[in-house]
């Protein structure tokens, strides 16, 4: 593909999605790393699109006031979705009638509510999207935290220390990570690393569900270290070597096989950041 033309798709991508990251943009572009930074810069350079922290942003996104540099929820739920749902699925299955649990805003984390519908569980989440299907299909007890909510990524954050999640005690914490390294696991945004700490420290358990890829992502924010983390969960497309290393640092690790989609939850029904409309979600717009 020609210059022109492959800046010119790289910006209608970007008006699609908001935002993208570089591995998503070679993808999408066939083309190499290299060639989609210098397309960035380029493009950057010339106030077509804003830069951000692995990627690209769409002018409009900054326009709107864009405060997290974490890649939206619509694009993050369309990529290796086949492995992240059977990931959730493990995950919901570790879940003991009654206890209280914390589930993070994530979506991985999100894919788990498909298979907690006949729970009957205390659930402290920051994800409102989990939080609305599960009081819609399910008679699990939903908690949420005060404070803004942020649409591209689905989170509720609070900037406060003392807000309700300090007052609930959950057996188990399943989160999502934006990588995992044997430093710990990472986050790429301040706001996150201190929501997501006040939840950790309300769990006995935490088990992180990530897949494979994550084990290539790298960020300058360690969440916590993994002392911390009793599980891991992920794909079998994780290197022994990564697996290995996490065992010899005393986590016990999961690999399961990727599952195929519902035809309800295919690549095509994700073009809005909700989806899922044949299990009861919500079916916005089409535009972390």
């Amino acid at each position: 593909m020609v210059n022109h033309k492959r800046r010119k798709r790289l910006l209608k991508l970007l008006a699609e999605h908001n935002t993208a990251s570089v591995p998503q943009l070679v993808d999408w572009l066939n083309a190499s790393p290299a060639t989609v930074r210098r397309d960035i810069s380029w493009l950057a350079a010339r106030s077509l699109l804003t830069r951000t922290r692995g990627g690209a942003a769409n002018l409009e996104q900054k326009k709107r006031g864009f405060t997290l540099t974490s890649e939206t929820f619509q694009n993050n739920i369309q990529c290796r979705a086949e492995h992240k749902r059977a990931i959730a699925r493990y995950a919901a299955g570790m879940c003991n009638e009654g206890e209280t649990i914390i589930i993070n805003g994530g979506t991985t984390t999100f894919m788990m509510a498909e298979f907690l519908t006949d729970h009957h569980l205390k659930i402290l989440t920051n994800s409102f999207l989990m939080a609305e299907r599960l009081l819609v299909s399910s008679e699990n007890e939903i908690i949420v935290p005060g404070g803004k909510v942020y649409r591209e990524q689905n989170v509720i954050l609070s900037p406060f220390d003392n807000d309700i999640t300090q007052h609930h005690y959950a057996a188990k914490m399943f989160m999502s990570v934006y990588g995992l390294s044997l430093l710990g696991l990472m986050e790429a945004d301040p706001l996150l690393i201190q929501a997501e700490k006040r939840l950790i420290s309300q769990a006995e358990e935490l088990i992180v569900l990530a897949d494979s890829s994550k084990f290539a992502k790298k960020a300058g924010l360690i969440l916590c270290g993994l002392n911390r983390v009793s599980t891991v969960i992920t794909d079998t497309e994780a290197s022994d070597s990564a697996v290995q290393l996490l065992e010899q640092s005393g986590v016990r690790v999961v690999t399961v096989e990727r599952e195929a989609l519902p035809v309800q939850m295919a690549p095509s029904a994700f073009n809005a950041p909700y989806g899922y409309e044949a299990v009861g979600m919500f079916q916005p717009e089409a535009t972390h």
